[in-house]
């Protein structure tokens, strides 16, 4: 009985820290001065991560994890927007 009301509670704390790391969206770190087109770019994973996160929400969390799976793939567009402005600015193209 003991190993089982342990093991809800361990579980139950994962899901819950699972959930914190969930809420934290891509971060903004484009420049729209140097990169305008990938800051729009990175804004509008940004906004879909959230809307991902809005329909989390409003389906209590229950979507076969598809929804967690798109805001992963949302922070690896971003991560990747963000790598491509490092490129640019080391490989400047013509004026």
């Amino acid at each position: 009985m003991k190993r089982k009301l342990l093991a809800g509670v361990t579980g139950a704390m994962l899901m819950a820290g699972g959930m914190l790391y969930a809420a934290k969206p891509p971060a903004a770190n484009v420049s729209p001065h140097r990169h305008p087109n990938l800051a729009a770019a990175q804004r509008l994973a940004r906004h879909a991560w959230q809307r991902v996160l809005d329909a989390q929400k409003a389906n209590e969390w229950d979507m076969e994890g598809h929804a967690q799976k798109a805001k992963e793939l949302l922070d690896q567009v971003n991560n990747e927007l963000k790598i491509a402005a490092g490129e640019a600015n080391e490989h400047p193209g013509p004026h």
